[in-house]
């Protein structure tokens, strides 16, 4: 099943970039990542209350105390990213920008690696290798 939320995943993130490449057209690229934080926060606190699981109350567990970093650490690595993201997709091609953006993906195997003590397997280094191929070319090194 988490195949499919995460086919759903990259549907929605390729045209929340598309999307995102017209809005930056005539405005500010780190002034439309944060119109869209707000309103994807609205979005978010909208589903979380509809389905019934936003609970401030589950912070106060003495175990989730030290998640609550990483919650800030991983709101200050996206809005970072979204940074970047925009004020590149303000001048460069969408599918350029996408295509290198997801080199994230060896990243994560990488930091999954090191901070996570994820196995790193041969069928994933040579993933790591396509992927690395495919955002070179997809990111028009002939100008094409």
């Amino acid at each position: 099943m988490w195949q499919l939320w995460a086919l759903l995943s990259a549907f929605f993130a390729a045209l929340a970039s598309v999307t995102a490449k017209i809005a930056v057209k005539h405005l500010d690229s780190v002034f439309v990542a944060t119109l869209r934080a707000i309103a994807m926060a609205v979005v978010m606190l909208a589903i979380s209350s509809l389905t019934g699981k936003f609970n401030l109350g589950s912070l106060q567990q003495e175990s989730v105390k030290g998640d609550l970093l990483f919650i800030v650490l991983a709101a200050i690595s996206g809005a970072l990213s979204w940074t970047f993201y925009f004020t590149a997709l303000k001048t460069g091609t969408v599918k350029g920008v996408y295509a290198i953006d997801k080199l994230s993906s060896i990243l994560v195997v990488i930091l999954a690696l090191v901070f996570l003590k994820e196995k790193i397997t041969l069928q994933a280094v040579l993933g790591a290798i396509l992927l690395t191929g495919g955002a070179y070319l997809m990111s028009n090194p002939f100008g094409n």
